[in-house]
């Protein structure tokens, strides 16, 4: 057995009446790619963040080779070799790549009391380079990056202290096949290295594929860890909930019923990027899912939809012949959007649960300018009663809810205003198994209510499960259509994709 790396007795934390941790042990060895894995508010992210030194223990110790080991701040933990990507975003927007890579390390690039920028770029660029990041200019303000370049970035700053133990906490949801090939090469690297890993993902198969062991909490609590040689899927997921998952998480029908009505109706819709001449129609009652790679125009295809971006040539029509022009049109005709991008587009992180469930339907809500807080309340009530969002009330900041209870909150807000169209932009990345089997019944149900839907997924399981109709973009073209049909496969979608 492989050496002990780091070690973690006894740890506890609590955030108010919410026990997140409950007298967690934790060992990773060198060598090890070690998975954990759980539901949302399991207490990965808190174990982790606790490991880096983002969070304090309330009680317990941790070892790191063999010696006692305290981070007292996330700065400090790199310094004795811990680095950690986070599941949100992790840079600041308004500085530089190469600041970002070097904050609070500005004193190596020092001279004379001023920082020598051209030493600092050019070592952000010779960390860029060595993780495969040759495209990304170390010179640009961050904002001006997109989410998966800016998780690369993280990925370069982790990696510049040469650390003995990585952690990456849900980082592959935010990349392409491209970017997580070098997530893999760079994790891999750790491996050959006898160095440690800590890996989280709700995504089990690249867990299995990718780790070498795995431990599974539930609540606050360590269910057991499991060797490579006992990976089983359907005893993972039920370790992870207690209980057997029985059933499949997609629909069971193939009858592709659908109304005649025509909802919204795309017309030669092109956009700055990407999306070029898109022509299709939206029924009442159906769910039209999008694929294509992640660069083939899915998501912008998203914010055309909503008025989030405007379009070059064509237009977004809907039933009462109102044109999309702009978000605000589109949510005063009752339609939706869930962003991929959750934390940045979708939700007010620093504003309470009820807040964000209440903003889409203020209108509603608003006598003579003042908003009536009982019907607010009640309203946030319905939202977190109906979609079981775990949280100490509904005056929670959203900013401390797991992801998959973040995602409720993003749902309930249109589901509150009544929006009979919602355009979904890979709703379930970043929840757990669960929270992926409930978000997929309420998608059917919503659907049964006459409720349209967009689909926008790269996950090709989740599109060929759930949509009643697949149209395959490529190079911003529609390059494909599909009907649901048992007999559909993978296969037949990616033919149309590449």
């Amino acid at each position: 057995m492989s050496e002990v790396l780091l070690s973690v007795k006894g740890i506890c934390k609590r955030f108010g009446p919410t026990v997140a941790l409950k007298d967690v042990d934790f060992t990773l060895r060198r060598g090890e790619v070690h998975g954990l894995i759980g539901e949302n508010g399991s207490g990965k992210s808190t174990l982790t963040s606790i490991i880096a030194g983002i969070r304090k223990a309330d009680s317990g110790e941790m070892q790191k080779d063999g010696a006692p080991y305290s981070p007292q701040s996330a700065v400090d933990a790199q310094s004795q070799g811990v680095s950690m990507i986070v599941q949100e975003m992790g840079t600041a927007p308004d500085i530089t790549v190469a600041e970002n890579i070097f904050l609070g390390k500005e004193k190596r690039f020092t001279r004379n009391g001023l920082v020598s920028k051209k030493e600092l770029n050019a070592e952000a660029r010779k960390v860029l380079d060595n993780i495969g990041a040759a495209n990304i200019p170390e010179s640009v303000p961050t904002f001006t990056l997109n989410l998966e370049e800016r998780k690369l970035v993280e990925l370069a700053k982790a990696m510049y202290e040469e650390p003995d133990v990585l952690i990456v906490d849900e980082t592959t949801t935010a990349l392409s096949h491209d970017g997580r090939e070098l997530l893999y090469a760079a994790i891999e690297k750790m491996r050959s290295e006898s160095k440690g890993v800590i890996f989280i993902s709700h995504d089990l198969e690249e867990l299995m594929s990718v780790c070498n062991i795995m431990t599974v909490l539930r609540d606050g609590d360590i269910i057991g860890t499991l060797t490579k040689e006992e990976f089983d899927e359907a005893t993972i997921k039920a370790m992870m909930v207690g209980r057997e998952l029985t059933g499949s998480y997609y629909r069971s029908d193939y009858d592709g019923k659908v109304e005649d009505e025509v909802v919204l109706r795309a017309v030669h819709l092109t956009g700055a990027e990407l999306v070029e001449d898109v022509n299709f129609e939206l029924h009442r009652g159906e769910i039209l899912g999008f694929g294509g790679l992640a660069n083939g125009g899915i998501h912008e295809l998203g914010r055309l939809l909503f008025g989030i971006d405007p379009a070059i040539v064509g237009s977004v029509l809907l039933a009462d012949g109102t044109e999309v022009k702009d978000a605000s049109t589109a949510v005063k005709k009752r339609m939706g959007y869930v962003s991929k991008n959750r934390d940045e587009e979708a939700i007010m992180v620093h504003a309470s649960i009820r807040n964000n469930i209440a903003l889409p339907s203020l209108s509603k809500l608003t006598r003579r300018g003042l908003v009536a807080a009982g019907k607010e309340r009640e309203l946030a009530k319905q939202a977190i009663s109906t979609l079981e969002v775990k949280c100490q009330s509904m005056e929670q900041l959203t900013r401390y809810l797991s992801g998959g209870n973040k995602q409720k909150v993003v749902f309930g807000k249109w589901i509150c205003n009544e929006s009979h169209i919602l355009i979904l932009d890979c709703p379930t990345r970043g929840v757990d198994v669960g929270v992926k089997q409930a978000m997929y019944r309420l998608m059917y149900d919503l659907k049964c209510a006459g409720c349209s839907i967009i689909l926008i997924s790269e996950e090709l399981p989740e599109l060929i499960g759930m949509s009643d109709r697949l149209l395959i973009l490529k190079n911003g073209k529609i390059n494909g259509e599909f009907i649901r049909s048992p007999e559909l496969s993978e296969r037949d979608v990616i033919h149309a994709m590449i």
